[in-house]
Formats: C-alpha cells, structure tokens, sequence
C-alpha cells in the first residue's frame, strides 16, 4: 500500500473483525459453571490480594484508634459513604501513593510529593462536597416529609408512627435519617434530642421547628397537625425566598466558575498548542516555587470567591 497508515488500519480492522468473530460468533450458548455451583461445599479461601487489603485495614484500625482520624464515621456518614473509617483511610492513602507516584514520573518529584500532600485534603474536600449535597436533598425533600407526617397524624397515628411511616415511604437521605430518629428512640434515646441531632447534623433550622413544634406538642398538647401545616406554609415561603436568592447570585457564581477555569483552560491550550513551553514550571526551581505558589492562590481565590457568592439567611 502507498500509505502506512491506511495499512495500519486494515490490519486493526481486520484484527477486530477476528476478535468480533470469536467473542461473539463462536462464543459457546452457555458459560461455564463457576465452581462455588459446581462445589457448593467447598471453601474457597480469600485471596492473596484479600489478605494484603485486610490486613492493611486491620493496621489502619489500629493507627487511627476509635476516633477514626480526619475520617472518622460522623464525616464518612453525613457525605452518604458507606464505608468505615479504616477502609476509607486505607483507599485515600494508596490513591495519594499512587497518584504521587504517576506525577513524579509525568512532571518533577517535588510535584510529586506536593500532590501526595495534597490527596488527603482533596479526599475532605470531596466529602464536603457530598456532604453539602446530601443536605441540599434533604432540604429539598422536607416540604413532602411534612406532609407526610401530618397524613400520618391525620389518620391517628401517634408522631413516632409518622415517623416511621414517613421514614418507609421517603427517599434517602431523609428515609435514612428519619430511620436513624425511630432506632435511637426506640433504643432510649428522648425523641427531642434525635430530631435536634438531625437538624445539627443536616444543618437545617426549619427540620429544627419541626422538632421544636413536635416537642411543644408532647408538653402541652393540640393539633400537632395544624402546627405542622403552618410550620409547612412558612418553611414554603422560605424556599421561595430561597430561590430568589439562588437565582440572583447565580451570576457571580457563574463569574467564579469563569474565573477558576480560566488559568487552567489557558495552561491546557499553551500546553497543546506549544508542549515545551510551560517545561520550566516543572523542571526549573524558580518555576516549581512560582508554581506552588500560583496553586496556593489559586485555592485561596476560589475559597474567597465561594464565600463571597455563599448567601446565607
């Protein structure tokens, strides 16, 4: 052929025409049995990368003691991972190994090291993403939770039925805190101190009037319904005013979004257009330092941009 490219592609073609042909063509009708089917006695023992993973979560445990360290389970259960602290710790250090490992060979040592450091503090500030997420969903969901107890005392159920019943037919993450609300009372726990702790934990002053009007209920009596519905109306009205809010300071968000991207979409372009001209930000000390130094005001800028663009009322 006159071009070694188009010769290069015939035989890919013709490579991924014979691994079509035996993958799927010739592919026997039924796969073979796996042995726990064939040998449902038998003990399959763990892996050897089981034993390696276990064992480096069992010395984790031990390092990181009860407290569970920068993870520990009240941070790993308010971002929605189900994971324990130990497995979570275990995970976030071989990514930071691995991770630092890949920029050294890429980049320079020292960029190496730097995002090593940095792995741990990224892990958190992904959790705190999470957990401002699965907040938001809870705000979001608090309107139908309280029609759904106010349905439950309606039709005469007692309010930890409610809650119960609410918990059952709702989505996470408010099925998994109104569940945890009935365990922890069932358990002991007085009802007033769970509902505090859910607000506390989903940082929700109006889920804090439903636990406010739920106890002034059980002190001295009344419709606990129509408290309900008139914390439901004003929780509503906050909500608008919410949106209102969201929608006019979805401009600067939008700036500061620009803003973020704009030194690392430009650096991206220099770099594909002009490879070797940002090699001395990797390679030269004066050029790692200024660029250890951009990335720290970099982070400082977008922490002052988000709090600036953060409203709270």
């Amino acid at each position: 052929m006159d071009s070694p490219a188009l010769f290069i592609a015939a035989l890919v073609l013709c490579f991924g025409a014979l691994l079509v042909l035996f993958l799927v063509v010739l592919k026997p009708r039924y796969g073979s049995i796996p042995a726990n089917r064939r040998r449902p006695d038998a003990y399959q023992g763990p892996s050897a990368m089981s034993r390696v993973s276990n064992t480096a979560v069992a010395a984790m445990g031990g390092v990181i003691g009860e407290s569970g360290g920068p993870f520990n389970r009240a941070v790993l259960y308010n971002a929605g991972v189900k994971m324990a602290p130990a497995d979570f710790t275990v995970m976030v250090a071989v990514a930071s190994l691995l991770g630092g490992t890949v920029v050294s060979l890429l980049t320079n040592i020292l960029l190496g090291i730097l995002f090593a450091i940095a792995a741990p503090f990224l892990a958190r500030l992904v959790l705190s993403v999470l957990r401002d997420k699965r907040r938001g969903r809870f705000e979001a969901q608090l309107t139908d939770t309280i029609q759904m107890l106010i349905g439950g005392l309606r039709v005469g159920h007692s309010v930890m039925r409610s809650i119960e019943a609410a918990a059952q037919e709702a989505d996470a993450p408010t099925s998994e805190e109104l569940s945890r609300v009935v365990t922890e009372t069932r358990i002991g726990k007085d009802a007033r101190q769970a509902l505090d702790e859910v607000a506390e934990r989903m940082d929700s002053e109006d889920f804090r009037w439903i636990g406010q009007a739920i106890q002034i209920n059980r002190e001295v009596g009344g419709d606990l319904a129509q408290v309900l519905e008139e914390v439901a109306g004003t929780i509503r009205e906050r909500s608008e005013i919410k949106g209102q809010v969201r929608s006019l300071s979805a401009e600067g968000k939008m700036s500061a979004y620009i803003l973020m991207a704009m030194p690392v979409g430009v650096a991206m372009v220099i770099g594909i257009m002009n490879p070797g001209y940002t090699n001395v930000f990797f390679t030269h000390p004066v050029g790692i330092i200024l660029l250890i130094v951009s990335i720290l005001m970099f982070v400082i800028g977008g922490f002052w941009m988000s709090r600036t663009v953060k409203i709270k009322f």
